[in-house]
């Protein structure tokens, strides 16, 4: 890719996309932020603000908020991938998820634009308890989900942006399919005790049905939209589908993927706090 062409970055202050955007300052990679508060402002609800974002870029990463399993999100993604090959992108990243149907609908949508594309499909990211809604029931001591004794493969946020800076900077991923997830599975109250074990505090799980975890957020303030995501992701995802480990990490980075303990003595403080 020429030097002169900038690196989007969809999401560029979330989880994955504030991660890639400093990864590509490391390497000197001219980049974008694509954000509401970004220069040229985006916004995924305003098509207006895509092609400005746009221009000039060589490759985009393309992380939509907040889901790909919310309605509408396929053919928002499909739009900005369509315009993207007309004003000239080279690549594209996409941050799936593992196990989602409407992932999977969005991937072939953004490959239908013609633009060669990389697939990073993502299983649960351990961050979520440390850089999000989880951080105050984990640092009061008490984390009430809507889980069972399923394991799920944890995947770390930095290897995600590895990945995706791996396939950002160079053609040879284009067209691959990654499924990133960490080295072993474990159960919720599994990761929650490998929690406790790094913040130095009793920390514990109390399973809740659905229903009462999504009335609890909704008497929280949570919008709608969101306690809908959330219910669908508990009830749907953690059924067992994505119980099993896949080689993406290695096949990309060419290392191990990151262990969640490793994580969690990483983000040990934010639980002190």
């Amino acid at each position: 890719m020429a030097a002169h062409l900038t690196t989007l970055v969809l999401g560029g202050t979330g989880k994955t996309g504030r991660r890639v955007a400093a990864r590509l300052a490391a390497r000197g990679v001219p980049h974008r932020i694509g954000s509401r508060a970004g220069t040229p402002p985006f916004d995924w609800t305003d098509p207006d603000t895509w092609q400005p974002v746009l221009r000039g870029v060589g490759a985009v990463y393309l992380a939509y908020q907040p889901d790909l399993a919310v309605p509408g999100a396929v053919e928002t993604v499909g739009g900005l991938a369509r315009l993207a090959a007309d004003e000239g992108v080279r690549r594209l990243v996409l941050l799936s998820g593992r196990g989602e149907p409407e992932a999977a609908r969005a991937e072939r949508a953004v490959a239908a634009s013609g633009v060669p594309t990389t697939v990073l499909r993502a299983s649960w990211f351990a961050q979520n308890f440390s850089e999000g809604h989880l951080v105050e029931p984990v640092r009061a001591g008490v984390l009430a989900l809507p889980v069972g004794a399923v394991p799920e493969p944890f995947v770390d946020a930095d290897d995600i942006a590895e990945a995706a800076v791996a396939a950002l900077t160079t053609d040879v991923h284009a067209g691959a399919t990654y499924e990133l997830t960490g080295p072993r599975l474990l159960t919720f109250a599994e990761a929650v005790a490998e929690i406790a074990t790094a913040a130095g505090r009793p920390v514990r799980l109390v399973p809740v049905a659905v229903e009462a975890y999504a009335a609890d957020l909704a008497a929280a303030g949570v919008p709608a939209e969101v306690v809908a995501l959330l219910t669908y992701l508990f009830s749907d995802l953690l059924d067992g589908r994505n119980a099993h480990l896949a080689d993406g990490v290695e096949r990309i980075l060419g290392r191990p993927p990151r262990d969640f303990r490793a994580y969690a003595a990483q983000a040990a403080g934010v639980w002190r706090a």
